[in-house]
């Protein structure tokens, strides 16, 4: 294979250029974040570096068996463990090669380093946000569990993919700053929620674009703070996640729609921001108790015994 000086996992298939194998699985559109499974033949890289910060995870095989192997790190060599949880971080920038000793299945975590700046604008001055690279022998369940729930996202994704790959996306950010940015974070605390008037802008934004695809992002730049601090002041005042928020609205105007207007379980579907019927049904049925046919049918029985 070819020297690869600059891997960048913003650029379409890039990986394609180190790996025997195109990638199994690539998630789409995830502003920020790009991840991929592979499942590759005994393989070596040439050193290379990153764009972003890479995050990488081994899975054991059909017989449970992991595949050994030797990495480098910014000029540090390594045989690593590899065992179920272990996880290695190549910050961007650094030169890097790996090599797996026989066929293995692995996942990839690339993070743009603009994401660790604004997520710990609160914390760090983003000139001192450093990661320290780690090889694959020291374990991590909530980086392991972080990518177990993304890599479902980007095999089925579903009503509110993009909002709850968002507060993923937050989640492993602080994560990361907390545990491996060489400057330590200061601590932030809430002695309150949000301000009244921002959780009445806050709740009118949502209300107002239900039908639309809903971004942490998005929503935490109309309380102007960053989106991490955002989570943690919306639940302190409302006592549920923006994501249960939403998810709420959704079916509470679904309720209401049913009740009150001649649409089809398909168009209010679409008003209230859910993929199609089918997912609409399944929250409906879940959180309410009944499906929206269910509803309406008991509704149509109890106007005509008035």
């Amino acid at each position: 294979m070819s020297s690869v000086r600059l891997l960048d996992y913003a650029q379409d298939k890039a990986s394609d250029h180190i790996v025997p194998q195109p990638a199994v699985l690539r998630s789409v559109g995830w502003h920020g974040l790009h991840l991929e499974l592979h499942q590759q033949p005994t393989f070596a890289t040439d050193e290379h570096h990153h764009s972003m910060h890479v995050l990488a995870c081994g899975f054991a095989d059909s017989s449970n068996h992991y595949a050994p192997g030797m990495r480098s790190l910014d000029g540090k060599r390594s045989r690593e463990r590899r065992e179920p949880g272990d996880i290695a971080i190549i910050p961007a920038g650094i030169a890097h090669s790996c090599s797996w000793d026989t066929p293995a299945q692995f996942m990839v975590l690339a993070v743009e380093p603009t994401l660790l700046k604004q997520i710990g604008q609160d914390w760090v001055n983003s000139d001192q946000i450093e990661l320290q690279p780690q090889f694959m022998s020291k374990s991590d369940p909530l980086i392991h569990n972080l990518l177990l729930t993304l890599r479902q996202e980007a095999e089925i994704g579903g009503m509110g993919s993009h909002l709850l790959v968002d507060s993923l996306k937050t989640a492993l950010a602080i994560h990361l700053l907390r545990h491996y940015c060489v400057t330590r974070p200061k601590l932030f605390s809430h002695a309150h929620g949000l301000p009244p008037a921002t959780l009445a802008l806050v709740r009118e934004y949502i209300h107002t674009h239900l039908h639309q695809t809903l971004k942490l992002d998005e929503i935490a730049a109309i309380a102007q703070i960053s989106p991490y601090h955002f989570l943690r002041l919306f639940k302190q005042s409302m006592g549920i996640t923006p994501h249960q928020y939403v998810l709420q609205c959704r079916l509470n105007q679904a309720k209401h729609l049913l009740q009150h207007s001649n649409l089809s379980i398909v168009e209010i579907a679409t008003q209230t921001g859910f993929c199609d019927q089918s997912h609409l049904t399944r929250h409906f049925k879940r959180i309410i108790g009944v499906t929206p046919k269910q509803l309406l049918q008991s509704q149509s029985t109890s106007n005509r015994s008035q």
